[in-house]
């Protein structure tokens, strides 16, 4: 089950909450590629935390753009491919952390076994 985010206004996630988050999701663990600490299933990278108060993901490029016009102060993309595939950077001090616990889920469903994801629905998540 994914542990409860306090969806304070003022709240400001930290890279341990990301952590615990990325963590708690079936068949999810913590690695490290070229130095940045990641979060994979299935050995497949879900998110990142490639710098101090930012944390990157990868979701669907068409949620991404909209995230982008929505709230460019919290959401970027790499200008690269990466960027082009999804891979999206999270200003971890002003984004809401009920959306974040819901994007780095996402970000992980879209690599997860539909094995692990019926754990996590069975979960109750």
């Amino acid at each position: 089950m994914t542990p409860s985010i306090d969806n304070e206004e003022s709240a400001v996630v930290s890279q341990e909450t990301v952590s615990s988050i990325a963590l708690s999701l079936p068949g999810a663990h913590q690695s490290a590629h070229f130095d940045v600490t990641d979060f994979r299933v299935n050995n497949k990278i879900f998110c990142t935390l490639p710098k101090p108060g930012v944390m990157g993901m990868r979701i669907d490029v068409a949620e991404q753009a909209a995230l982008i016009h929505q709230d460019p102060a919290t959401f970027s993309a790499p200008n690269n491919k990466y960027g082009q595939s999804g891979w999206t950077f999270v200003e971890l001090a002003t984004v809401d952390p009920t959306q974040l616990q819901e994007l780095i889920t996402d970000a992980w469903r879209r690599l997860a076994s539909r094995k692990l994801q019926a754990e996590l629905d069975e979960a109750g998540s």
